[in-house]
């Protein structure tokens, strides 16, 4: 297959609002030996993509400087290392930039196949929420059947994927959410949701749990919630952090947490290397690739934006007036 020189592409004319981005053409990338170029059909908009624009979340080095963290499309061209997937399967993947493309350079090991039935919006939404949640809930939170998770922001990308895979594996799922509308959102995936602008969430999950509290809470919001967090955790409990949306530095009694035998954790995926996002790819595919199959679990996609209307995108992003993922419709 004869590749075009150049392509359209999401330009960042410089850090700011959404406004600052436009279509611009630029040339198409080629792989290196262990990646795989991808044509792109449909990329994922994320909370990350946000932060980069805003000039707040450099890509690291050697990464595309295009925004765009999850993409899916067809495999047009392959590295002499890139191993397992060929030219023309139908694949989606955790990139380290460039979704936002009509061309996009991946190293193998982060992709994917389409779950069977599956199109490209679908595919196009999994990835850096089921990468983020399988890596940080199941391999380092070490939720386990039949355990109990408080998952914050649980009509988020992150958070209806964790309430649907908690959910999976038989664990008792409760939310937070800032409206009636999310909150029945949450109910319908299984988890038993709190309004946090109306209720208190420590003191509503200490009455729903008879005041055990959970094992494992999983949190977007930082600081703030930090030490709430852990007066919600059940002894061994485990705090993982995924962002930090309101504020890094905290304290919290050190106290409490030697009491309750407390882990406090927490990942950001980007800086992770190949061999790690490797990792997690194969045991999504082996573990949660059925379940999707199956139907146990999938994207709950809000809007699709063409390509072309990348700042609505955006502008919805920020709002967080949507309920689970946003996704750019690059091309047919």
């Amino acid at each position: 297959m004869k590749l075009p020189e150049t392509m359209r592409y999401i330009d960042v004319a410089q850090p700011g609002e959404p406004d600052v981005m436009r279509v611009g053409t630029g040339p198409v990338p080629r792989p290196k030996a262990d990646e795989v170029l991808i044509r792109v059909q449909a990329a994922g908009v994320n909370r990350p993509d946000v932060m980069q624009r805003k000039g707040l979340y450099p890509p690291p080095p050697n990464a595309s400087p295009i925004l765009g963290l999850e993409a899916a499309g067809e495999v047009v061209a392959a590295g002499r290392d890139a191993k397992g997937i060929k030219v023309g399967e139908s694949v989606c993947a955790l990139t380290n930039g460039g979704a936002y493309a009509e061309y996009c350079v991946v190293p193998a090991p982060q992709c994917l196949p389409w779950p069977a039935s599956y199109d490209a919006i679908q595919a196009g939404a999994l990835p850096e929420t089921y990468f983020t949640v399988w890596a940080n809930l199941f391999m380092m939170g070490r939720l386990s059947r039949g355990e109990s998770v408080l998952v914050h922001g649980g009509t988020s990308g992150i958070g209806v994927t964790a309430i649907q895979l908690a959910r999976a594996f038989d664990c008792t799922v409760y939310a937070t959410a800032g409206s009636r509308e999310k909150c029945d959102a949450c109910v319908k995936l299984g988890a038993a949701a709190i309004n946090y602008h109306e209720e208190d969430f420590v003191k509503r999950l200490g009455e729903l749990t008879a005041g055990n509290g959970v094992n494992v809470v999983l949190d977007i919001v930082g600081a703030p919630y930090t030490q709430r967090n852990m007066d919600c955790l059940h002894l061994d409990g485990r705090l993982v952090q995924v962002a930090v949306q309101q504020g890094a530095k905290v304290e919290f009694d050190l106290g409490l947490m030697m009491r309750k035998r407390m882990t406090i954790m927490g990942s950001t995926m980007r800086p992770r290397t190949t061999t790690e996002k490797g990792l997690i790819a194969t045991a999504l595919r082996e573990t949660v690739w059925p379940l999707l199959i199956a139907g146990r679990c999938g994207p709950v996609i809000h809007q699709v934006f063409p390509f072309s209307e990348v700042v609505a995108a955006h502008e919805l992003m920020e709002s967080s007036r949507h309920i689970g993922k946003i996704v750019l419709k690059v091309a047919d």
